[in-house]
């Protein structure tokens, strides 16, 4: 997927990271985000540029939102940095990107995908996800029986 438009919205995702905003990001991640506070754009970038990206844009041509998963592209992903602009939440876009994210090929054959979060937990048990251990933060997908045959 390079770019998926919204059925019903004016909004598209897309994977190629030329096209991410990075000072938007930013502004996202180091500033608003509880998780990521401070981090350095150089760092930010490098981030991104090393993982599988999701861009989440208004077609006036604004970045509204991002995602990225850190991954091997064959066993293992982590899902990190997703977030929408408070302007546009409330409108089923985090949803919409999660679609998008789990159908992705680069993450469907993953046998495990975990992430950590502190207050989005409902949005990620409707993709399967679910609490690892006594954690209140960590949420993994584990698709045990993936390298069977048969």
């Amino acid at each position: 997927m390079s770019k998926q438009q919204h059925p019903n919205l004016a909004y598209f995702i897309s994977t190629d990271f030329a096209v991410f905003q990075m000072d938007r990001v930013y502004q996202w991640l180091s500033v608003e985000a509880y998780w990521s506070e401070g981090v350095p754009m150089k760092t930010l970038v490098q981030a991104f540029e090393n993982s599988t990206v999701f861009g989440l844009f208004h077609t006036d041509g604004h970045q509204v939102g991002c995602a990225r998963m850190v991954t091997d592209k064959a066993t293992f992903g982590y899902l990190a940095d997703v977030f929408i602009d408070e302007k546009h939440r409330g409108k089923g876009l985090a949803i919409w990107l999660m679609e998008a994210i789990m159908a992705h090929p680069d993450i469907r054959p993953l046998r495990r995908t975990m992430l950590a979060t502190s207050d989005m937990h409902p949005l990620y048990r409707k993709f399967g996800f679910k609490d690892v251990g006594t954690s209140k933060m960590l949420m993994e997908i584990v698709k045990q029986d993936i390298y069977k045959s048969g």
